[in-house]
Protein backbone atom coordinates (compact mmCIF):
# COMPACT_ATOMS: atom_id res chain seq x y z
CA UNK A 1 0.00 0.00 0.00
CA UNK A 2 1.43 3.40 -0.98
CA UNK A 3 1.91 6.07 1.65
CA UNK A 4 -0.55 9.00 1.55
CA UNK A 5 0.63 12.26 0.01
CA UNK A 6 1.03 14.78 2.80
CA UNK A 7 1.80 18.45 3.22
CA UNK A 8 1.76 20.74 6.24
CA UNK A 9 1.19 24.34 5.17
CA UNK A 10 1.85 27.14 7.67
CA UNK A 11 0.56 30.69 7.40
CA UNK A 12 -2.29 33.03 8.29
CA UNK A 13 -5.52 31.22 7.40
CA UNK A 14 -8.68 33.12 6.45
CA UNK A 15 -11.99 31.87 5.13
CA UNK A 16 -15.51 33.28 5.32
CA UNK A 17 -18.15 30.59 5.62
CA UNK A 18 -21.07 33.03 5.94
CA UNK A 19 -21.35 36.76 5.20
CA UNK A 20 -21.88 39.11 8.15
CA UNK A 21 -25.44 40.07 9.00
CA UNK A 22 -26.62 43.67 8.55
CA UNK A 23 -26.03 44.47 12.25
CA UNK A 24 -22.63 42.81 12.53
CA UNK A 25 -19.68 44.81 13.78
CA UNK A 26 -16.75 44.69 11.36
CA UNK A 27 -13.96 45.83 13.69
CA UNK A 28 -13.66 42.31 15.09
CA UNK A 29 -14.16 39.28 12.83
CA UNK A 30 -17.90 38.51 13.07
CA UNK A 31 -19.46 35.07 13.17
CA UNK A 32 -18.77 33.23 9.93
CA UNK A 33 -15.30 34.77 9.52
CA UNK A 34 -12.54 32.33 10.49
CA UNK A 35 -9.28 34.23 11.00
CA UNK A 36 -6.58 31.84 12.17
CA UNK A 37 -3.14 33.46 12.03
CA UNK A 38 -0.04 31.32 12.45
CA UNK A 39 -1.87 28.03 11.94
CA UNK A 40 -0.97 24.77 10.27
CA UNK A 41 -3.18 23.37 7.56
CA UNK A 42 -2.57 19.65 7.09
CA UNK A 43 -3.24 18.16 3.67
CA UNK A 44 -3.50 14.44 3.04
CA UNK A 45 -4.35 12.78 -0.29
CA UNK A 46 -5.59 16.04 -1.76
CA UNK A 47 -7.93 16.98 1.07
CA UNK A 48 -7.64 19.11 4.17
CA UNK A 49 -7.06 16.75 7.08
CA UNK A 50 -6.76 19.22 9.96
CA UNK A 51 -6.28 22.85 10.96
CA UNK A 52 -4.23 23.35 14.12
CA UNK A 53 -1.90 25.65 16.03
CA UNK A 54 0.70 23.05 16.96
CA UNK A 55 3.33 21.89 14.49
CA UNK A 56 2.80 18.40 13.04
CA UNK A 57 5.17 15.52 13.52
CA UNK A 58 8.44 15.17 11.69
CA UNK A 59 6.83 12.79 9.19
CA UNK A 60 4.92 15.69 7.63
CA UNK A 61 6.67 17.61 4.81
CA UNK A 62 6.39 21.31 5.61
CA UNK A 63 5.82 24.48 3.61
CA UNK A 64 6.15 27.43 5.98
CA UNK A 65 4.89 30.82 4.83
CA UNK A 66 4.84 33.11 7.87
CA UNK A 67 2.96 36.32 7.22
CA UNK A 68 1.34 35.09 4.04
CA UNK A 69 -2.44 35.00 3.68
CA UNK A 70 -3.76 31.49 3.00
CA UNK A 71 -7.21 31.54 1.34
CA UNK A 72 -9.42 29.01 -0.39
CA UNK A 73 -8.85 29.11 -4.13
CA UNK A 74 -11.16 31.54 -5.86
CA UNK A 75 -14.12 30.19 -7.83
CA UNK A 76 -15.32 31.86 -11.04
CA UNK A 77 -18.96 31.18 -11.93
CA UNK A 78 -19.08 32.65 -15.43
CA UNK A 79 -16.10 32.93 -17.77
CA UNK A 80 -15.48 32.37 -21.49
CA UNK A 81 -12.33 30.38 -22.26
CA UNK A 82 -11.95 31.46 -25.92
CA UNK A 83 -12.28 35.17 -25.21
CA UNK A 84 -8.85 35.91 -23.75
CA UNK A 85 -7.76 37.01 -27.21
CA UNK A 86 -10.44 39.73 -27.38
CA UNK A 87 -10.31 41.06 -23.84
CA UNK A 88 -10.27 44.88 -23.73
CA UNK A 89 -11.75 45.33 -27.22
CA UNK A 90 -12.81 48.89 -27.89
CA UNK A 91 -16.01 50.66 -28.42
CA UNK A 92 -19.12 48.48 -28.71
CA UNK A 93 -22.13 47.29 -26.74
CA UNK A 94 -23.05 43.66 -26.29
CA UNK A 95 -24.67 42.64 -29.59
CA UNK A 96 -22.14 44.41 -31.81
CA UNK A 97 -19.30 43.22 -29.57
CA UNK A 98 -20.37 39.62 -30.14
CA UNK A 99 -20.36 40.01 -33.91
CA UNK A 100 -17.17 42.03 -34.15
CA UNK A 101 -14.94 40.33 -31.60
CA UNK A 102 -16.37 37.28 -29.85
CA UNK A 103 -17.69 35.19 -32.71
CA UNK A 104 -14.46 35.45 -34.76
CA UNK A 105 -12.42 34.45 -31.70
CA UNK A 106 -14.67 31.46 -31.06
CA UNK A 107 -14.62 30.40 -34.71
CA UNK A 108 -10.87 29.81 -34.41
CA UNK A 109 -11.54 27.07 -31.83
CA UNK A 110 -12.94 24.83 -34.56
CA UNK A 111 -9.30 23.83 -34.98
CA UNK A 112 -8.57 21.21 -32.32
CA UNK A 113 -4.97 22.36 -31.91
CA UNK A 114 -6.07 25.95 -31.36
CA UNK A 115 -8.63 24.75 -28.82
CA UNK A 116 -6.03 22.63 -27.00
CA UNK A 117 -3.49 25.47 -26.80
CA UNK A 118 -6.18 27.96 -25.83
CA UNK A 119 -7.60 25.72 -23.11
CA UNK A 120 -4.19 25.14 -21.55
CA UNK A 121 -3.40 28.85 -21.66
CA UNK A 122 -6.79 29.76 -20.20
CA UNK A 123 -6.57 27.36 -17.25
CA UNK A 124 -3.01 28.41 -16.49
CA UNK A 125 -4.20 32.01 -16.44
CA UNK A 126 -6.97 31.12 -14.00
CA UNK A 127 -4.40 29.52 -11.71
CA UNK A 128 -2.07 32.47 -12.13
CA UNK A 129 -4.89 34.63 -10.73
CA UNK A 130 -5.57 32.32 -7.77
CA UNK A 131 -8.72 30.77 -9.28
CA UNK A 132 -8.86 26.99 -8.86
CA UNK A 133 -12.47 26.18 -9.90
CA UNK A 134 -14.73 27.58 -12.60
CA UNK A 135 -17.95 27.34 -14.57
CA UNK A 136 -16.76 27.88 -18.14
CA UNK A 137 -18.09 28.51 -21.65
CA UNK A 138 -16.05 26.84 -24.40
CA UNK A 139 -17.49 27.09 -27.96
CA UNK A 140 -20.07 25.29 -30.09
CA UNK A 141 -17.38 22.89 -31.28
CA UNK A 142 -17.31 19.49 -29.62
CA UNK A 143 -13.51 19.50 -29.76
CA UNK A 144 -13.38 22.67 -27.67
CA UNK A 145 -15.15 20.88 -24.82
CA UNK A 146 -12.83 17.88 -25.04
CA UNK A 147 -9.83 20.21 -25.02
CA UNK A 148 -11.02 22.17 -22.00
CA UNK A 149 -11.95 19.09 -19.98
CA UNK A 150 -8.71 17.35 -20.92
CA UNK A 151 -6.66 20.32 -19.76
CA UNK A 152 -8.61 20.51 -16.49
CA UNK A 153 -8.23 16.77 -15.97
CA UNK A 154 -4.44 16.93 -16.22
CA UNK A 155 -4.40 19.76 -13.65
CA UNK A 156 -6.87 18.07 -11.28
CA UNK A 157 -9.13 21.12 -11.36
CA UNK A 158 -12.81 21.32 -10.45
CA UNK A 159 -14.37 22.47 -13.72
CA UNK A 160 -17.92 22.64 -15.04
CA UNK A 161 -18.36 23.23 -18.78
CA UNK A 162 -20.26 22.08 -21.85
CA UNK A 163 -20.78 22.54 -25.56
CA UNK A 164 -22.30 25.90 -26.47
CA UNK A 165 -25.72 25.54 -28.13
CA UNK A 166 -26.43 27.90 -31.04
CA UNK A 167 -28.67 26.90 -33.93
CA UNK A 168 -29.54 30.37 -35.29
CA UNK A 169 -28.48 34.05 -35.40
CA UNK A 170 -24.78 33.25 -35.42
CA UNK A 171 -22.14 32.74 -38.11
CA UNK A 172 -22.46 29.43 -39.95
CA UNK A 173 -19.16 28.24 -38.48
CA UNK A 174 -20.63 28.60 -34.99
CA UNK A 175 -24.05 27.05 -35.50
CA UNK A 176 -25.26 23.53 -34.88
CA UNK A 177 -28.66 21.87 -35.15
CA UNK A 178 -30.84 20.31 -32.45
CA UNK A 179 -29.92 16.87 -33.80
CA UNK A 180 -26.17 17.49 -33.82
CA UNK A 181 -26.39 19.23 -30.44
CA UNK A 182 -28.11 16.22 -28.91
CA UNK A 183 -25.62 13.79 -30.43
CA UNK A 184 -22.58 15.77 -29.30
CA UNK A 185 -23.98 16.47 -25.85
CA UNK A 186 -24.76 12.83 -25.12
CA UNK A 187 -21.28 11.80 -26.23
CA UNK A 188 -19.63 14.48 -24.10
CA UNK A 189 -21.79 13.65 -21.10
CA UNK A 190 -20.81 10.01 -21.30
CA UNK A 191 -17.13 10.88 -21.54
CA UNK A 192 -16.82 13.64 -18.95
CA UNK A 193 -19.75 13.93 -16.53
CA UNK A 194 -18.55 12.87 -13.08
CA UNK A 195 -15.06 11.97 -14.26
CA UNK A 196 -12.71 13.09 -11.53
CA UNK A 197 -13.65 16.64 -10.61
CA UNK A 198 -15.44 17.45 -13.87
CA UNK A 199 -19.13 18.08 -14.49
CA UNK A 200 -21.18 18.90 -17.56
CA UNK A 201 -23.15 22.10 -18.14
CA UNK A 202 -25.88 22.39 -20.79
CA UNK A 203 -24.65 25.64 -22.25
CA UNK A 204 -27.24 27.78 -24.01
CA UNK A 205 -25.37 30.80 -25.40
CA UNK A 206 -28.40 33.01 -24.87
CA UNK A 207 -32.02 32.74 -25.92
CA UNK A 208 -31.66 34.59 -29.27
CA UNK A 209 -29.19 32.04 -30.64
CA UNK A 210 -31.35 28.99 -29.90
CA UNK A 211 -34.70 27.97 -31.34
CA UNK A 212 -37.52 26.72 -29.15
CA UNK A 213 -36.66 23.19 -30.27
CA UNK A 214 -33.09 23.50 -29.08
CA UNK A 215 -34.08 25.17 -25.80
CA UNK A 216 -36.52 22.37 -25.11
CA UNK A 217 -33.81 19.82 -25.88
CA UNK A 218 -31.46 21.49 -23.40
CA UNK A 219 -34.09 21.37 -20.68
CA UNK A 220 -34.87 17.71 -21.34
CA UNK A 221 -31.19 16.73 -21.33
CA UNK A 222 -30.66 18.58 -18.05
CA UNK A 223 -33.61 16.78 -16.45
CA UNK A 224 -32.41 13.42 -17.75
CA UNK A 225 -28.92 13.78 -16.26
CA UNK A 226 -29.01 14.54 -12.51
CA UNK A 227 -25.94 16.44 -11.35
CA UNK A 228 -25.50 18.23 -14.67
CA UNK A 229 -25.70 22.02 -14.80
CA UNK A 230 -27.21 24.76 -16.94
CA UNK A 231 -25.37 27.95 -17.87
CA UNK A 232 -26.52 30.82 -20.04
CA UNK A 233 -26.98 34.60 -20.16
CA UNK A 234 -30.04 36.67 -19.32
CA UNK A 235 -31.08 40.32 -19.48
CA UNK A 236 -27.58 41.74 -19.83
CA UNK A 237 -28.38 44.60 -22.19
CA UNK A 238 -31.57 46.53 -23.00
CA UNK A 239 -31.25 46.00 -26.75
CA UNK A 240 -30.85 42.27 -26.11
CA UNK A 241 -34.00 42.25 -23.95
CA UNK A 242 -35.97 43.95 -26.75
CA UNK A 243 -34.68 41.38 -29.25
CA UNK A 244 -35.78 38.50 -27.03
CA UNK A 245 -39.23 40.06 -26.76
CA UNK A 246 -39.48 40.08 -30.56
CA UNK A 247 -38.23 36.50 -30.91
CA UNK A 248 -40.38 35.01 -28.15
CA UNK A 249 -43.61 37.05 -28.11
CA UNK A 250 -45.54 34.41 -26.14
CA UNK A 251 -43.14 34.54 -23.18
CA UNK A 252 -43.80 37.01 -20.38
CA UNK A 253 -40.14 37.93 -20.07
CA UNK A 254 -36.62 36.97 -21.08
CA UNK A 255 -36.32 34.80 -17.96
CA UNK A 256 -39.65 33.16 -18.74
CA UNK A 257 -38.20 31.83 -21.99
CA UNK A 258 -35.83 29.69 -19.96
CA UNK A 259 -38.37 28.63 -17.37
CA UNK A 260 -40.81 27.46 -20.05
CA UNK A 261 -38.11 25.10 -21.32
CA UNK A 262 -37.11 23.64 -17.94
CA UNK A 263 -33.85 25.56 -17.67
CA UNK A 264 -34.33 27.15 -14.24
CA UNK A 265 -33.20 24.84 -11.42
CA UNK A 266 -30.83 25.06 -8.43
CA UNK A 267 -28.10 23.90 -10.84
CA UNK A 268 -28.67 26.81 -13.24
CA UNK A 269 -26.40 29.86 -13.42
CA UNK A 270 -27.51 32.78 -15.58
CA UNK A 271 -24.99 35.55 -16.17
CA UNK A 272 -25.79 39.25 -15.66
CA UNK A 273 -29.53 39.54 -14.94
CA UNK A 274 -29.45 43.34 -14.86
CA UNK A 275 -32.80 44.04 -16.55
CA UNK A 276 -35.13 41.72 -14.63
CA UNK A 277 -38.36 42.72 -12.91
CA UNK A 278 -39.90 41.76 -9.57
CA UNK A 279 -41.75 38.77 -11.00
CA UNK A 280 -38.54 37.49 -12.58
CA UNK A 281 -36.77 37.76 -9.25
CA UNK A 282 -39.61 35.87 -7.59
CA UNK A 283 -39.24 33.09 -10.16
CA UNK A 284 -35.51 32.92 -9.49
CA UNK A 285 -36.21 32.53 -5.77
CA UNK A 286 -38.81 29.85 -6.42
CA UNK A 287 -36.62 27.78 -8.74
CA UNK A 288 -33.32 28.28 -6.89
CA UNK A 289 -31.51 29.50 -10.01
CA UNK A 290 -28.45 31.73 -9.57
CA UNK A 291 -27.53 35.05 -11.18
CA UNK A 292 -23.79 35.45 -11.83
CA UNK A 293 -22.90 39.10 -11.25
CA UNK A 294 -20.18 40.23 -13.70
CA UNK A 295 -19.37 43.79 -12.62
CA UNK A 296 -16.30 44.56 -14.73
CA UNK A 297 -18.10 43.34 -17.85
CA UNK A 298 -21.26 45.31 -17.10
CA UNK A 299 -19.21 48.47 -16.62
CA UNK A 300 -16.92 47.94 -19.60
CA UNK A 301 -19.70 47.20 -22.09
CA UNK A 302 -22.00 49.81 -20.56
CA UNK A 303 -24.70 47.22 -19.92
CA UNK A 304 -26.01 48.63 -16.64
CA UNK A 305 -25.74 48.37 -12.86
CA UNK A 306 -26.75 45.08 -11.24
CA UNK A 307 -28.58 45.42 -7.90
CA UNK A 308 -27.18 42.59 -5.77
CA UNK A 309 -29.54 43.32 -2.87
CA UNK A 310 -32.67 42.35 -4.84
CA UNK A 311 -31.65 38.74 -5.49
CA UNK A 312 -31.78 35.62 -3.32
CA UNK A 313 -28.91 33.73 -4.94
CA UNK A 314 -26.00 35.67 -6.45
CA UNK A 315 -22.53 34.52 -7.44
CA UNK A 316 -19.59 36.61 -8.66
CA UNK A 317 -17.78 36.17 -11.98
CA UNK A 318 -15.22 37.77 -14.29
CA UNK A 319 -16.94 37.01 -17.65
CA UNK A 320 -13.72 37.56 -19.64
CA UNK A 321 -13.49 38.81 -22.36
CA UNK A 322 -16.43 41.19 -21.79
CA UNK A 323 -14.88 41.62 -18.36
CA UNK A 324 -11.51 43.27 -18.00
CA UNK A 325 -9.56 40.81 -15.83
CA UNK A 326 -9.45 37.25 -14.52
CA UNK A 327 -8.46 38.75 -11.15
CA UNK A 328 -11.10 38.12 -8.53
CA UNK A 329 -9.74 41.01 -6.46
CA UNK A 330 -10.39 43.43 -9.32
CA UNK A 331 -13.80 41.88 -9.88
CA UNK A 332 -14.77 42.25 -6.21
CA UNK A 333 -13.53 45.84 -6.17
CA UNK A 334 -15.79 46.56 -9.14
CA UNK A 335 -18.73 44.87 -7.39
CA UNK A 336 -18.20 47.21 -4.44
CA UNK A 337 -18.22 50.22 -6.76
CA UNK A 338 -21.37 49.09 -8.58
CA UNK A 339 -23.18 48.71 -5.24
CA UNK A 340 -21.86 52.07 -4.03
CA UNK A 341 -23.31 53.78 -7.11
CA UNK A 342 -26.69 52.48 -5.92
CA UNK A 343 -26.24 53.70 -2.35
CA UNK A 344 -25.15 50.39 -0.85
CA UNK A 345 -21.90 49.16 0.66
CA UNK A 346 -20.50 45.64 0.41
CA UNK A 347 -18.05 44.85 3.21
CA UNK A 348 -14.83 42.97 2.60
CA UNK A 349 -16.00 39.81 4.34
CA UNK A 350 -19.13 39.64 2.18
CA UNK A 351 -17.01 40.14 -0.93
CA UNK A 352 -14.49 37.44 0.00
CA UNK A 353 -17.31 35.05 0.89
CA UNK A 354 -18.86 35.61 -2.54
CA UNK A 355 -15.70 34.58 -4.40
CA UNK A 356 -15.09 31.48 -2.25
CA UNK A 357 -17.72 29.72 -0.12
CA UNK A 358 -20.59 31.69 -1.66
CA UNK A 359 -19.65 30.72 -5.20
CA UNK A 360 -19.09 27.13 -4.08
CA UNK A 361 -22.57 27.01 -2.59
CA UNK A 362 -24.07 28.50 -5.75
CA UNK A 363 -22.67 25.51 -7.66
CA UNK A 364 -23.79 22.99 -5.01
CA UNK A 365 -20.11 22.40 -4.18
CA UNK A 366 -19.93 23.80 -0.66
CA UNK A 367 -18.80 20.48 0.77
CA UNK A 368 -15.85 20.35 -1.61
CA UNK A 369 -14.36 23.81 -2.21
CA UNK A 370 -14.43 27.36 -0.90
CA UNK A 371 -13.66 26.59 2.75
CA UNK A 372 -10.60 25.75 4.85
CA UNK A 373 -11.96 22.85 6.85
CA UNK A 374 -11.30 19.13 7.16
CA UNK A 375 -12.82 17.09 4.36
CA UNK A 376 -12.70 19.85 1.74
CA UNK A 377 -10.37 19.58 -1.21
CA UNK A 378 -7.08 21.39 -0.70
CA UNK A 379 -7.65 24.00 -3.41
CA UNK A 380 -5.71 26.89 -1.90
CA UNK A 381 -3.83 30.07 -2.65
CA UNK A 382 -1.10 31.84 -0.67
CA UNK A 383 -0.84 35.61 -1.01
CA UNK A 384 1.37 38.43 0.16
CA UNK A 385 -0.53 41.26 1.76
CA UNK A 386 1.47 43.76 -0.28
CA UNK A 387 4.62 44.25 -2.29
CA UNK A 388 7.36 46.16 -0.48
CA UNK A 389 7.24 49.95 -0.86
CA UNK A 390 3.90 49.79 -2.71
CA UNK A 391 0.90 52.03 -2.19
CA UNK A 392 -0.92 49.04 -0.71
CA UNK A 393 1.91 48.46 1.79
CA UNK A 394 1.69 52.10 2.82
CA UNK A 395 -2.08 51.86 3.24
CA UNK A 396 -1.84 48.71 5.35
CA UNK A 397 0.42 50.48 7.87
CA UNK A 398 -2.60 52.52 8.89
CA UNK A 399 -5.18 49.70 8.93
CA UNK A 400 -6.73 49.25 12.37
CA UNK A 401 -8.53 45.91 11.91
CA UNK A 402 -8.59 42.76 9.84
CA UNK A 403 -11.56 44.11 7.91
CA UNK A 404 -9.73 47.32 7.05
CA UNK A 405 -6.68 45.35 5.91
CA UNK A 406 -8.77 42.95 3.83
CA UNK A 407 -10.79 45.72 2.21
CA UNK A 408 -7.60 47.52 1.15
CA UNK A 409 -6.15 44.24 -0.11
CA UNK A 410 -9.24 43.54 -2.22
CA UNK A 411 -9.35 47.12 -3.50
CA UNK A 412 -5.68 47.53 -4.38
CA UNK A 413 -4.35 43.98 -4.78
CA UNK A 414 -4.27 41.64 -7.74
CA UNK A 415 -2.56 38.53 -9.08
CA UNK A 416 0.91 40.04 -8.59
CA UNK A 417 0.57 39.24 -4.89
CA UNK A 418 0.04 35.51 -5.50
CA UNK A 419 2.83 33.39 -4.05
CA UNK A 420 1.50 29.84 -4.34
CA UNK A 421 -1.50 27.89 -5.54
CA UNK A 422 -2.47 24.28 -4.89
CA UNK A 423 -5.08 22.12 -6.60
CA UNK A 424 -6.06 19.05 -4.59
CA UNK A 425 -2.96 19.62 -2.52
CA UNK A 426 -0.57 19.72 -5.47
CA UNK A 427 1.42 22.91 -6.18
CA UNK A 428 0.78 24.44 -9.58
CA UNK A 429 3.54 25.94 -11.68
CA UNK A 430 1.29 28.81 -12.80
CA UNK A 431 1.67 30.56 -9.45
CA UNK A 432 3.93 33.63 -9.42
CA UNK A 433 6.61 34.49 -6.90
Amino acid sequence: MSCPERLALFGDLLDVIAPPGPEARLDDPPAGVRWRPRHWLLIEDGRIAAVQTEAPGADWPRDERPGQLILPGFIDTHVHAPQLDVIASYGTELLDWLQRYTFPAETAWADDEVAARGSARFLDQLLHHGTTSALVFPTVHKGSVDALFSAAWTRGMRLVAGKCLMDRHAPLALTDTPASAERDTLDLLQRWQGRGRLAYAHTVRFAPTSTDVQLQLAGELHAAHPGSYVQTHVAENRAEVRWVRELFPSSRSYLDVYERHGLLTPYSTLAHGIWLDAEDRARLRATGAVIAHCPTSNLFLGSGLFDWSLHARVSIATDVGGGTSLSMQRTLAAAYQVAALQGRRLDAFTLLHAATAGNADSLQLGNEVGRLEPGCMADLAAWDWAEPDSLLAQRLQFAQSLHERLFAWLSLGDERLLRGVWVAGKPQAAASG
